[in-house]
């Protein structure tokens, strides 16, 4: 690496400063940070970095780089979560429009994460434990034109024993008497729900159940309204209590929107494939996620702009985040770090980003101090959560939130505050650069 950068810095760079590159290491870095999963908001430092200054900015693009696109995504599959509800199971199957390999896997990653139940992703079930599912393609079923051209023939065991069946055989038998049923959706023969229904009673017979059906085109909440309907029919005529429950799958360019409608129409479908609009965020294609130099020296330092939004909160803090007697968060509060921990019961006086101008008294019934420190004198610090468990915590920290901050249209504004201590060294700094 060193050499690299020889190659390619002026021929007037001074050997020293390459020789100095080479003793470079990150054991006098500290890192703390929110756990991951965890909800947070803007304006609230969820990584915070000390260490030599050189060290700690040459950190710079690589923690931005890890963290934008993992946050955004798992937003953007909490979203969707959030949408669905918590029983329709969602299947994240965006490999095809991702950013490249190395997104596509991210993308799988955090959808998880952020709420997803599975991927189409086999790479990712592989790397990372995510259960995976998958659907058919449409060019393996088109590659037939006839059951004669299934060769060799399939033949299944059944569970109870004895002899191998001709399933294809034994499912045309049943598709016969499928069209002959009571629901006009089974009546064609050519039609794709009545050759599912028959395939499924014939595994039926031999002791196997079928996984489900997917709809990929047309009204999915109509289609699936209909289909449940025939289903509960098929079932019902032929004495097959379990299969008005079959699984109904819907996948087609699935956004937010699709999702509303589902809800809206009152669909019977029990899992939703998506891709497009969960790995390319289309929303919002990037994270704006910033690392700014806060203490140099033990001296609190700010970057000085008109617009507040973007000034930075100075000197190194703690956060923590305040909860109501019903167990939501109510605001998150930046302190400085040698400033006593708030208790639960006190009254604080604060003051709120965007309302600097003035004063507000809180009481929370819980105090929580947000960061952990995770890497300290060259090495992890603090064991590290599965991906399950970051999971399990996203999705608490999500069900932690009062329906006004959870809502996902026009949501209440979540307060970020700082203590008056922070507010004066921030308003000193300022007078003081002007």
């Amino acid at each position: 690496d060193v050499a690299y950068l020889r190659s390619v810095l002026p021929s007037t760079t001074e050997d020293a400063f390459f020789d100095y590159l080479a003793t470079l290491d990150a054991s006098e870095v500290t890192v703390s940070a929110v756990p991951e999963g965890s909800v947070v908001f803007a304006r609230v430092p969820f990584l915070q970095v000390k260490g030599p200054l050189l060290v700690v900015q040459l950190l710079e693009t690589t923690l931005l780089c890890l963290v934008n696109y993992a946050s955004l995504v798992a937003t953007n599959a909490a979203r969707f979560r959030l949408l669905a509800g918590p029983d329709v199971k969602l299947m994240e199957m965006g490999l095809r429009r991702a950013q490249g390999p190395d997104g596509a896997l991210s993308a799988s990653k955090y959808s998880y994460i952020g709420g997803f139940d599975c991927t189409s992703n086999i790479l990712a079930g592989k790397l990372y434990g995510i259960p995976v599912r998958g659907t058919i393609a449409h060019s393996f079923i088109m590659s037939f034109t006839s059951l004669e051209e299934v060769q060799p023939r399939v033949s299944l065991l059944p569970l109870a024993g004895g002899e191998p069946v001709d399933l294809p055989a034994l499912a045309e038998s049943w598709l016969q008497r499928v069209c002959k049923g009571t629901n006009p959706l089974l009546a064609h023969a050519r039609s794709g729900l009545p050759n599912f229904c028959a395939v499924a009673l014939a595994l039926h017979q031999l002791g196997y159940r079928a996984i489900g059906v997917r709809l990929d085109s047309g009204d999915l909440a109509q289609q699936s309204k209909e289909i449940r309907r025939a289903l509960r029919a098929c079932g019902a005529h032929f004495q097959v209590p379990w299969f008005e429950r079959i699984p109904i799958a819907v996948s087609n360019d699935i956004s937010e929107q699709s999702l509303e409608e589902f809800r809206r129409e009152e669909s019977e479908i029990d899992m939703i494939g998506v891709g497009t609009n969960l790995v390319t965020c289309p929303l919002q294609p990037s994270l704006g996620c910033v690392y700014k130099l806060v203490e140099v020296n033990g001296a609190p330092c700010l970057k000085l702009t008109e617009d507040e939004e973007k000034m930075t909160i100075p000197g190194t803090k703690t956060i923590y985040r305040l909860y109501d007697a019903a167990g939501h968060p109510f605001m998150d509060l930046m302190a400085l770090e040698e400033e006593p921990s708030p208790s639960a019961g006190q009254e604080l006086v604060i003051r709120v980003l965007g309302r600097l101008g003035e004063t507000s008294k809180v009481v929370p019934t819980t105090v929580e101090p947000l960061h952990r420190t995770y890497f300290r004198d060259g090495q992890v610090c603090e064991p590290l959560p599965s991906l399950p468990e970051v999971r399990s915590h996203a999705q608490t920290s999500l069900s932690l939130l009062s329906p006004a901050h959870r809502r996902l249209h026009e949501p209440q504004p979540y307060p970020v505050a700082v203590t008056e201590r922070l507010h004066r060294v921030l308003t000193e700094l300022r007078q003081a650069t002007q």
